[in-house]
């Protein structure tokens, strides 16, 4: 009994590490997926502060994003997601990491240059 429970765990332990590729880009996506909580703080309709959903959202990017290409193909996907929302108000996308008490890699904005980060 003791060594089917040890090879079911060794099993799962494979299954997790061979799902999760290293160095595998993080994905539009994802972090879409990540931020899409944010919209209505971003664009002045959510209050002050952003929803919890949005800071977990926040905080599951960083650490996502480890290598500086994943932090360059996220900031990429920020950009792009930033871009299609018209009304996004750039104080409350530059206080976002801040106000979820998560320090950014790179800002959240439209015009930050994303070959900058290293």
């Amino acid at each position: 009994m003791k060594g089917a429970i040890l090879i079911s765990l060794l099993v799962v332990v494979a299954m997790v590490q061979f799902s999760v590729k290293p160095g595998e880009a993080i994905t539009c996506g994802e972090v879409n997926s990540d931020l899409a909580a944010c919209v209505s703080y971003l664009t002045g309709k959510g209050g002050d502060f952003p929803p919890p959903q949005c800071c977990a959202g926040v905080i599951k990017l960083k650490e996502s994003a480890v290598s500086i290409a994943d932090k360059q193909a996220a900031c990429e996907c920020v950009k792009a997601a930033a871009a299609r929302i018209p009304d996004i108000k750039d104080e409350a996308a530059s206080s976002l990491p801040a106000k979820c008490k998560v320090q950014a890699d790179f800002p959240i904005s439209k015009n930050f240059n994303c070959a900058d980060i290293h």
